[in-house]
């Protein structure tokens, strides 16, 4: 799986900012067609342990979700820690893990944000982009913007806001449970976002794909199938 678009890692913050700025102009908010034959849907995490990183991409069948291929990649990590800019501290491991990717997906479902962002381009709006590829914001906190607390049943949610401009849902994924910030990665409309998500949602509060996205960048997913072994 290699992206469609490039662009330099090894740049200063406010370089940093001005790409984010430069290819939000990119990301859109309507459904992908390769959404109405979804097949594989990838999972994305990070593990970043004494500036280190480690990504991990999963790829599971849709429906079904039954676990198809693991791959990782543990890179050193070159980019300062600055909020709003944690895709590029965390991106060039990401696209060396899908680099190995056998299995192409047409959804990716990150541990991240999407245009709920203060450059409404965050972590799943930049893969997104680069990939050129449909991509969801599962994120367990808030960046930013206000709601309402969400019914406590599952499928509950409530919209996320930052001043007058709709940025996400608040979705509760399990009855009784803290809820997830969703929102928008590229070429997904967000009540498709959040109906995706609570069909990979199975037994657990995060959706599967990121669930063993994150247990396989910290080493404890079990080899159900051939993993090929980070770098």
């Amino acid at each position: 799986m290699k992206p469609v678009l490039e662009h330099s890692w090894n740049v200063a913050p406010a370089e940093a900012r001005a790409i984010q700025q430069q290819l939000r102009s990119k990301v859109r908010q309507q459904n992908s067609a390769a959404l109405r034959r979804l097949r594989y849907v990838a999972g994305i995490d990070i593990s970043v342990k004494a500036n280190w990183a480690t990504a991990a991409v999963v790829v599971l069948g849709f429906p079904d979700l039954e676990l198809v291929e693991v791959v990782t990649s543990r890179q050193e990590v070159r980019f300062p820690y600055v909020p709003g800019l944690l895709s590029f501290r965390e991106c060039p491991a990401i696209l060396a893990a899908a680099a190995k990717l056998s299995v192409e997906p047409q959804l990716l479902l990150l541990d991240g944000q999407g245009i709920a962002h203060p450059r409404r381009f965050g972590l799943a709006a930049h893969l997104g982009v680069l990939f050129e590829i449909a991509s969801i914001g599962c994120a367990k906190t808030r960046l930013l913007g206000e709601h309402d607390e969400p019914h406590e049943l599952a499928g509950s949610y409530t919209d996320l806001w930052d001043g007058n401009e709709q940025i996400g849902g608040v979705l509760r994924t399990r009855t009784g449970v803290k809820p997830l910030y969703i929102s928008v990665g590229h070429r997904v409309e967000l009540p498709t976002a959040l109906d995706l998500v609570l069909q990979c949602c199975v037994k657990y509060r995060l959706p599967e794909p990121t669930r063993l996205a994150h247990q396989a960048a910290g080493g404890t997913l079990r080899r159900k199938i051939g993993e090929k072994p980070p770098d």
